[in-house]
Order: C-alpha cells, then structure tokens, then sequence
C-alpha cells in the first residue's frame, strides 16, 4: 500500500502535471493526475509495453491520430432514457470523438508490430453510421445545417424566400409618399418576433397597422403594416415546421447513438487510456527517459539516475547540469545510510530513489541507464521526509519524525521500500544516534530495504560493523570546499560544517573556537575520512588509465584487424585474376594440344611431335611459378633419378630419369612422354604417400591414386564431383598420346551423381568418340567405357 501522503511528500503529482500537458482532453488530464502505483506485474508490464510501442512509431515518424476532445460520458447517460435526446450542442461533443475512433482504427488495422496496442479492449471501431449524419446534420456551431434533412432544407429555402419579399415589401411601404410623412425614421426592424416600421406617436392613427411596441421615450410606435401580417403569419407556421423538424433530425441522431452507448462509452475508455498512454510516451521521448526493468530478488540498481524534476529544470534553464547518481540494495545489504555535508545532495539522493521507484510501479519511464538498472516489486514505500512540527497538536519537529518512523515499523515487510531523511535529528544526539540505530535494526529484521541520511557519526559506525548494512557518502571537493552531488557507495561522508560555515561568512574566531571544541577525536575522524577518499581517488584514476590503454589496445587491434582484411582481400583478388588467367591459357593451350594430336594421329609426322614439345615448353614458361606454389610447396632444391615429382605448371605426376645440374633442367617421364624440365617447377609428389594409405572421402571411402599413364583404367569410386573430374582430364590426355583406343572409367553406382557427372563430361569432350555403361563383366553401370577418337 502507497499512500497518497507518499506521493505528495516524493512530488509525484508535479511529474504527472507536466506528463498531463501533453493530453488531448481534459477527462485524460484528470485521470492521468490520479495515477497511482500498481501491485500488479502484469499491470506495469502491459503498461510499459504499450508506451513502448507507441515510441517505437513515432521513431517511425508515425504519430497517434490524436486531436482535442471533450467528455460525452454525460450525455451518454442523458440519452439513456428512450426518447430522450441531445441539443445540437451536445451532440457535436461526438463528432471528434467518433472521427479519433475511426482515424486510430484505420491507422491499428494494417499493423502487426504494436500485439499490446492492438490489446487493448474493447477495440476502438469507427461508426460510421452515426457520424456520418452527425456530420451532416450539426454545424461545428452547434447548429443543425440545411443538409440533416431534405424537408428541412425546403422548409428553410421557403423562409429565405418569404423573407426576402416580407422585406421588399416593407420596403415598398417605407418607400410610400402616403406614408412616409409619418414615419419617425425609413429603417426597417423587428419587435417580438414581428416586422415594425417606427411611426411618430401623434400620427400612429394615420398608418393602418398593429402597435407591438413603443420607444422608451414615448414619441415612436413601432407598428406592424396590415399588408404584411398574412407574409409574417405564414412565416411563423414555417418556423414551427422548422423547429418540429429540427427536433425530429435531433431524436433520431439521439436514437442512434442510444442503440450504441455501450459500446461508445467501452471505445470512449479505450480512448483515454490510448490518450494517456501517448502523453507519457511523449514526455518520455522529450526526456529520453527509459523503460524500466524488474526483478523478483528485491534489488534497487540506479545506474546513471536522474531526477525528474531536475532534468524538467534544467531543460527550462534553471540548471546547467544534473549529476548522475549510483545506488545499489540488495546484493551488498539492503540498509543504506547516507552521510555528507549540509545541501551536499543526500535528500536529492533518497528522493530521486523515491520518486523512480513510483515511476517504475506506475509503468513510466525512468531517467535511468535502461541497461544497468532494476527496481524490485513492491508493495509498500514508506517515506519520512520534511519538518511536520504541529502547533495545533503540540507536536515538535522529532516527535513529528517519531510518530510517523514508529507507524512505518508495524507497516514495513520484504516488499517495502523505507526512506528516512535526517534520521536521529532533532534531539539530543547520542540518544538521537540510538533511536536512530534501533530504527534500522527492526527495518532490517522485517526484511525491508532502507535508505537513510544522517549527519550522527554514531550511527556511521554502527552501520560499519553490521553485516547488510552499507555507508555512503556524499562527494566534497576538500580543496574548493564545494560539495560535488556524487554518491559513493562503502564510504562515509563528512559533514564539513566547519568548512561550509566559513565559505558562507562565519568569522575565523568562530571557527577556530569550533575547531578546539571539536577535539582531537573529531579531527582523527576527519582525516581518516581525507585518507580513504584520496585512496578512492588514486585508485578511481589508476582505473580511469587502465580503461584508456585497453581502449587503445582494442583500437590497434581494430586497426590490425582491418588490415589483414585488406591484405587478404588484395590476395584473394590477386588469386582470383590469377586463376581466371589459368583457366584461361589453360583451355586455350588444351584446343591447340587436342588440334596437334589429332594432326598427328592422322599423319604420324615428326615436326607435329616438336610441336607439341614447343607447345609444352611455352605453357611451362607461362605458368613459370615463383616462391612457392598456391598449395604452399616449396619447389625441390635437389632431384635424383628415380625421385618421384610432381610438374606444376602441368599437374602431371612423373619420375626423374636423368638430371642435369648444371643448367638447372631434369628429364622426367609421365606415362609414356618424356620432358625436360626446370628443377624449379617440380615439387615432391604426393602420389607415393597416396598409394600407401589411400585417402579418405567425406563418405569414408577409400580413394585409390590414380594410375598412371598408359593404363586402359582410372578409378574414382569415392571421390567428390570436383576431384573426379580434375583426374579424368590427364588419364584422357594420357590415353590419347599412348595411342588406346578404349578405356575404362570405374565410378561406382553410389547416389549416381558422380556417374553422370563423369558421363555428362565425356559426352562433350573433344577426345572422345563415344561411351557407354560397362558390360556383365565390366562393372555394369558402375563403370563406363569410353572410346577414343583416332
């Protein structure tokens, strides 16, 4: 239970008086100021969730269809009754009203990113079919316009009409030599709803006519002309249409909106709320303020809190800066005292503690930084703050604080939140400090969190060697003697009255005198607590600069980070290109081999044979490598015959058959060719180390090396797409220069992609003739023959 005493002694209601000047009604502005804290999680969840979402448009640029309104809950009620039925007046109250339904229903309708908005019952719908001829039938007025109905618009165009000739006439007769030497003036007016001419009182015999009323100077008669009574008495019957009329356009628009007051009075409701919650969005996007976050272990974390009222004077100009404040119960001990000079910010401190924690309990959003801080679910906060000293009930400043400290002990429990401000203050100190203490050993027995201020140094040690209670200090600046509204929370603080007092003008003599009262005991006080606070200090900088080097070694690293990217973004371009160029020369070199061994297949001719060797002696100067190849293998320092070796620039396997120091060079054979070829471009082969231990595929199968050239079979059971196929190319050069006329490819059966991917490749290569499923003793379909070009 919060009471109202509570929220007026936190200045509650001066946060809801500026969140209520952003409603749009004065019915929301009433019910907003009456806001109070909510027991409920639930409750303050949906609350918070729904302000949320309205935030979250406007970060949209999409704003509430909101616009001014008044209260129809009256009339709503007036038009219960059947038969009953509103003046134009009233019921132009429900034209805005009606249109906000249906701009917010049109605007909710398409939406799937506001769930709580869209909760909200019942559901706000336009009613169309009352406002429609509510807006046709009342003028923004309030009175009824020609269109409410056909019979009324004729009715009214034969009043103009009729109008129009009873003036014209009485004009005529205005007008008339016989009459107008008895007129006391030409104009033309009206008396009790009748049209008169002014005649002179001596000659009113003269004009024949009705008198309906006489100047209050007894000399003019205002007399109605007999030629015109049967125009007014016909226009009087047309007024009582019109006004019989009007009543009926009026019971009818009355009847239509008491088949549907319910449901208008239900989507009136949602109304206010939807009104109220966009005021507090908006006050909180004005603040920045953030969304507060709960939990169920009961501890209060500000972190980076500021107090409304301060930031609302600041942003008025009233302050340059409003210091942030640090406050934790809950994990350390759940009893806080706070200690520190006179207007150093210790009420500022348990206010703002306050007046968050019935924001948060209220569903608002907090000044706080969302991410660092938590309020815990309460259900009491009890609050002594200010003087209640009493002359009608004899009641002094401490007896004042005594009254309402010993209620608060039979209310407080687990879920309360207790602030004390000044306590043990108004009465002899020492007995003062051990009411005070007593006070915080029943709050803490009943579970409550407390925060307290003091300026007792009893009670500062009595804090200090109970377990779960905390001291905090207010910061002071001891060098320009100003206080700097900082909490420190494990740290007393000091009262420094001697040094305040001299700032503010106290004489020297005075202050000297204070000092030798003082004593030695409170001067050993003082500097013990200038020691801790410049130990706080040196170890607040020494974190200050450990901060700083690791934000700069996260900058570097940042920096070598970005820079490795880009040399491996350079490389892989590099590589890219490289391999473009490959495929490239690669291909173009295989259509000029293909062309010279079929030349000289047909011719046998010597000079095609130099030809090829000239062909393989560019292609080797082309893809000459440098350091090391792109597997990262160093090429061979030494070869010997018999080594095994791997050609790069061709990707052929072979062995060395005769080496030549001297110029660099080694005579390889691979298959049935035989080449020269420079020490650099060949590395160790991998084919020895293949053939011993095989290699393992994904699938786990084994893959067995590739034969070598001039043997009619290849195996590539196990083998991936890509691997297959980059050892099918060689084995059919190979075949081709060894002169077979039919292979065999042994791929296995498998899921068949492998199959078809080596059948699709032999259908479209250039030395192939055609190829086929291997036969009953060929290996069926797990194997394909494949026949060579001549």
């Amino acid at each position: 239970m919060i009471l109202r005493e509570t929220l007026k002694r936190l200045e509650f209601d001066k946060i809801l008086s500026e969140i209520s000047t952003q409603v749009h009604s004065d019915v929301t502005r009433q019910r907003l100021l009456e806001t109070v804290p909510q027991p409920d999680a639930e409750v303050i969840g949906a609350i918070s969730g729904r302000v949320r979402e309205i935030r979250a448009l406007a970060s949209l640029s999409i704003t509430l269809r909101l616009a001014n309104f008044g209260d129809i809950r009256p009339q709503l009620e007036t038009v219960r009754p059947a038969g009953a039925f509103l003046p134009p007046g009233e019921l132009l109250l429900f034209i805005p009203v009606l249109r906000i339904f249906g701009e917010i229903a049109r605007q909710f309708a398409p939406r799937s990113d506001i769930p709580l908005l869209m909760s909200l019952a019942p559901a706000l719908r336009p009613f169309s079919d009352i406002l429609e001829p509510l807006a046709a039938s009342i003028d923004h007025d309030g009175s009824i316009m020609d269109s409410a109905s056909s019979q009324l618009r004729e009715i009214r165009r034969t009043k103009r009409s009729l109008i129009a000739r009873i003036r014209k006439k009485m004009e005529e007769i205005v007008r008339d030599n016989d009459i107008e030497i008895f007129l006391q003036d030409d104009f033309i007016t009206q008396r009790s709803g009748r049209w008169v001419i002014p005649v002179r009182m001596d000659s009113k015999g003269m004009v024949k006519g009705v008198v309906h009323d006489v100047s209050s100077s007894g000399e003019t008669a205002f007399m109605e002309p007999l030629e015109i009574i049967p125009f007014v008495n016909e226009l009087e019957n047309l007024t009582a249409e019109e006004k019989a009329e009007e009543i009926r356009i009026l019971r009818q628009l009355s009847a239509w909106i008491r088949e549907d007051a319910a449901d208008i009075r239900g989507c009136f409701e949602t109304l206010l709320t939807l009104d109220e919650l966009n005021a507090i969005a908006r006050f909180a996007d004005a603040y920045r303020l953030e969304e507060p976050r709960f939990n169920g272990e009961g501890t209060l974390r500000l972190a980076g809190a500021r107090h409304p009222l301060l930031l609302m004077l600041e942003r008025q100009g009233g302050l340059s800066r409003v210091e942030a404040l640090d406050l934790e119960l809950g994990n350390e001990g759940r009893v806080m005292v706070i200690t520190g000079p006179n207007a150093g910010g210790k009420t500022i401190a348990l206010k703002t503690a306050g007046i968050l924690m019935l924001m948060a309990l209220c569903g608002l959003p907090v000044p706080v930084d969302g991410a660092r801080s938590t309020f815990p679910l309460l259900d009491t906060l009890l609050v002594d703050i200010g003087d209640d000293q009493s002359i009608e009930e004899s009641l002094s400043t401490f007896s004042a604080h005594v009254a309402r400290i010993a209620a608060m002990l039979d209310q407080a429990g687990p879920r309360a939140l207790v602030l004390l401000d000044e306590l043990g203050a108004g009465t002899e100190p020492q007995q003062g400090a051990a009411i005070a203490c007593g006070v915080l050993r029943v709050l803490q027995e009943a579970g409550a969190a407390v925060i307290a201020t003091t300026h007792l140094s009893e009670i500062i040690g009595y804090v200090h060697r109970t377990p779960g209670m905390i001291n905090a200090g207010m910061e002071f600046d001891a060098e320009k003697f100003t206080p700097l509204y900082r909490l420190i929370s494990g740290e007393p603080g000091h009262s420094h009255a001697i040094e305040v007092a001299r700032r503010f003008g106290m004489p020297e003599r005075v202050i000297e005198f204070a000092r030798q009262m003082l004593g030695h005991a409170g001067a050993e006080f003082t500097s013990l607590l200038a020691e801790l606070h410049r130990k706080r200090e040196e170890l607040a900088e020494a974190t200050r600069e450990l901060e700083r080097q690791q934000a700069q070694v996260r900058l570097t690293q940042q920096q070598l980070k970005e820079r490795a990217a880009g040399i491996e973004q350079a490389r892989r371009e590099v590589r890219d290109k490289a391999w473009v160029e490959a495929r490239e020369l690669i291909s173009s070199s295989r259509r000029r081999m293909n062309e010279l061994l079929d030349e000289y297949k047909r011719e046998k001719r010597s000079d095609v044979a130099e030809k090829l060797r000239k062909s393989e002696a560019e292609l080797s100067g082309q893809l000459e490598p440098h350091d090391t190849d792109e597997a990262g293998q160093a090429p061979l320092d030494r070869v010997r015959v018999g080594d095994p070796v791997r050609i790069r620039s061709l990707g052929f396997d072979g062995v060395v058959i005769s080496c030549d120091e001297r110029h660099g060079k080694a005579r390889v054979r691979a298959g049935s060719m035989e080449m020269d070829v420079a020490v650099s471009d060949l590395v160790s082969s991998a084919k020895k180390d293949r053939e011993k231990a095989g290699r393992k595929s994904p699938g786990g199968w084994t893959v067995e090396a590739p034969q070598e050239a001039g043997e009619h079979e290849l195996k590539l059971i196990g083998m991936r797409v890509e691997e297959a196929l980059g050892l099918l190319e060689p084995f059919l050069d190979r075949a081709a220069l060894d002169g077979l006329r039919e292979v065999r490819i042994v791929h296995g059966v498998g899921t068949g992609r492998l199959r078809d991917a080596v059948r699709e490749y032999l259908a479209r290569h250039p030395l192939v003739e055609e190829h086929r499923p291997g036969g009953a003793h060929e290996g069926r379909d797990g194997a394909t023959v494949v026949t060579l070009r001549r």
